[in-house]
């Protein structure tokens, strides 16, 4: 299979090129992008063999590296190609791990181009899903996230129908079991510091203050056509259970596996095979135990903000994201503190108009509106 790989120096990025590089006889990265790392992207166009690569941040087309590409290599530019690349005839799968809402137009152009899009950018169903899931064919669109691939494993050969509940499990972050008031004085640095996965800094603050969990569960309410109320967060401290689904008979079935986002990325690659396992086996002999406990929404309001956007839906998902997204990148730089996070989310979907989605360009100018909006609120 034919593969393009969007952000392929972040962390998704890099463990998928991992997957690529131990299944050479299956899969051909044909096609890289970044947004501007292009030292990252020169490498493993040369490693790989890449025929064409984008750069989506103009600003670093003309970095010298660029000149040290393979001949053979066309290097695209900008947002525009970062479209070219899903729609070229030499793809047949779109790996995106483009990080935040810029994953959008890309996961568009992939589906309307009839590619299978693995897709590890949560933003792109949270903010268009209205959009994306009815360009889905069946099984063309694969969940990357290590959550949503347990749902799709555990949904194989079942009936949709008779789904009671989906768990969708959750580590609980570096802070687990702290205040609301324990949580004013933490630092970037202690929020980066998750207990079970290595991920790029804006989806490890999201994980720190929950949101995370929150635009995933947006997410599997698209993915799997299940209303909110029945997705439900559980607390698995341990990380091994990945998520689980509930059947109207009251059978539950789980997926469990190494903490390791080359299982769930491989699994969106080989899907409907299992190829050899990419990384070191879970030996349950020495798990000790497993420990589950509901979330704090009140020390974590991020999940609470998350399900009132869900529900009210339309645009609302969108003002979410985009907030979030601000309150994030200003905590990261010191603007702002852990709370305000919660605080510069709440005050955008508080101040937005709720309107049903009706294109790309519309939620580009919602997102446009509610950044904007949110960096007025920094403080």
């Amino acid at each position: 299979m034919r593969i393009a790989v969007l952000g392929c120096t972040g962390s998704i990025g890099r463990q998928t090129l991992d997957v690529c590089r131990q299944n050479p006889d299956k899969l051909d990265v044909v096609a890289l992008s970044v947004h501007g790392s292009t030292d990252g992207l020169v490498e493993a166009a040369r490693t790989f063999g890449a025929r064409s690569v984008c750069v989506s941040d103009p600003a670093h087309a003309a970095d010298p590296v660029l000149d040290e590409l393979p001949d053979s290599c066309e290097l695209l530019v900008g947002p525009d190609g970062l479209i070219e690349l899903c729609e070229r005839d030499d793809v047949d799968c779109v790996l995106n791990a483009v990080v935040g809402a810029a994953g959008l137009r890309a996961s568009y152009a992939a589906l309307r181009a009839g590619k299978r899009l693995a897709l590890a950018n949560k933003e792109s169903l949270v903010v268009g899903g209205d959009l994306l899931m009815p360009l889905a064919a069946r099984d063309q669109l694969l969940p990357v996230d290590s959550e949503h691939g347990a749902i799709f494993q555990c949904l194989v050969g079942e009936q949709r129908s008779r789904v009671h509940a989906i768990w969708l499990t959750c580590s609980g972050g570096p802070f687990f079991g702290m205040s609301h008031t324990d949580l004013e004085s933490v630092t970037p640095g202690r929020a980066l510091r998750h207990p079970a996965w290595s991920m790029g800094p804006k989806i490890s603050i999201d994980s720190a203050t929950l949101m995370n969990k929150g635009l995933e569960r947006i997410e599997a309410m698209h993915l799997f056509h299940m209303p909110l109320e029945r997705i439900i967060v559980l607390i698995q401290r341990e990380a091994k259970i990945h998520s689980m689904v509930e059947f109207s008979d009251g059978s539950v079935i789980a997926q469990l596996g190494t903490s390791d986002m080359r299982i769930p990325i491989q699994y969106a690659l080989s899907y409907p095979e299992r190829w050899e396992a990419p990384c070191k086996r879970m030996d349950f002999r020495t798990i000790g135990s497993l420990s589950f406990d509901a979330p704090d929404t009140k020390a974590f309001p991020c999940l609470a903000l998350a399900e009132r956007a869900g529900v009210e839906g339309g645009t609302c998902p969108a003002v979410l994201n985009a907030a979030n997204e601000v309150a994030v990148e200003a905590f990261l730089g010191g603007s702002c503190g852990f709370n305000d996070i919660a605080r510069i989310v709440e005050g955008a979907l508080d101040a937005h108009v709720r309107e049903d989605v009706e294109s790309l360009e519309q939620l580009a100018a919602v997102d446009a509106w509610a950044r904007s909006f949110a960096r007025t609120l920094i403080k």
